[in-house]
């Protein structure tokens, strides 16, 4: 399928380029400067062009910043490292909020999807200060899922895949990443096809994941939060020390994918583990519920966020 020529997602939002700890990082941003700030970040394999649908509806009442998460996008992607520290939630927490002040917002509410999610409750546990709403789109818990995928070998098998030793699935992506992660858009999708997707949104997928340098630091993601990652560590370790997310936390999830012939729902398992008064709104639709079910996800995101 050919590339749509280049169309604006955003019209209205402007183009920011923000030098970071670990380098640049790029997002949109618009809505009224004055307006309380909202933080969005996208999942695995997307960018910020996931939240077209919804941006510039949650742009009339807030100042919304659509953020390219490191590695993916038009930010940098750094080269990992052994243990995996530079895409680690915690030290992408850590770099986001720098990023929130360089551009003159100290506090803020965030939602994130899939990824972007992790990011954002991690971001959440260490800086409860720095965050004012969280709505998580689609997850659970880093240890949860890594919990179901040791309950059921196969199950969700690209996370052990992504966190095999590098080179191997870099090499492997690389021999055709439209086939891989195209296909990944198909099976997490309730249509199993393309449709739900925005061609103009597709072309910037594409234009991120065929990056070698993009594919590699996808896989430090999933390295992070790999079965003896940093991620599941500091997950266990807020478990085990009672630690859970102050502020208020709202569990969007999709009906077809995260809560299907699931052995709870994703409201059940963060209420048993990080966000004991979260509360939590089920979507129809497969996993990309912004993009498949949005006027569903912008009402649920809309009620939370007043």
């Amino acid at each position: 399928m050919a590339d749509e020529a280049p169309r604006d997602l955003f019209p209205g939002f402007g183009s920011l380029w923000i030098d970071g700890p670990a380098g640049r990082w790029f997002a949109r941003a618009g809505g009224p400067e004055n307006a309380p700030p909202l933080l969005l970040l996208h999942g695995f394999p997307q960018t910020h062009a996931l939240w077209h649908r919804l941006a510039p509806e949650l742009a009339r009442d807030h100042r919304v910043i659509c953020l390219d998460l490191k590695g993916y996008g038009w930010s940098d992607a750094p080269r990992g490292d052994p243990g995996h520290g530079a895409y680690a939630k915690r030290t992408l927490g850590r770099e986001i909020v720098a990023v929130m002040e360089r551009i003159g917002h100290a506090r803020f509410a965030l939602a994130g999807h899939d990824r972007g999610a992790r990011v954002g409750y991690r971001l959440a546990l260490d800086e409860p200060g720095r965050v004012a709403r969280l709505a998580l789109l689609d997850v659970v818990p880093t240890s949860v899922q890594w919990e179901r995928i040791e309950a059921k070998p196969g199950a969700n098998p690209h996370w052990p895949f992504l966190a095999e030793p590098t080179p191997g699935p870099e090499r492997e992506i690389g021999r055709g990443p439209d086939a891989y992660y195209e296909g990944l858009l198909r099976e997490w999708s309730a249509t199993k096809d393309l449709s739900p997707f925005d061609p103009a949104a597709l072309a910037l997928y594409r234009q991120s994941w065929n990056v070698p340098e993009r594919i590699h630091a996808m896989c430090e993601d999933y390295r992070a939060g790999g079965p003896d990652g940093p991620d599941r560590a500091e997950d266990l370790a807020d478990i085990a020390a009672g630690r859970t997310l102050p502020m208020p936390v709202l569990i969007l999830a999709s009906r077809d994918y995260l809560d299907e012939d699931k052995p709870e729902t994703a409201l059940a398992a963060w209420r048993r583990t990080l966000a004991p008064r979260a509360e939590g709104v089920s979507i129809p639709g497969g996993h990309f519920i912004a993009e498949e079910s949005p006027q569903e996800t912008l009402a649920a995101l809309q009620a939370f966020l007043r």
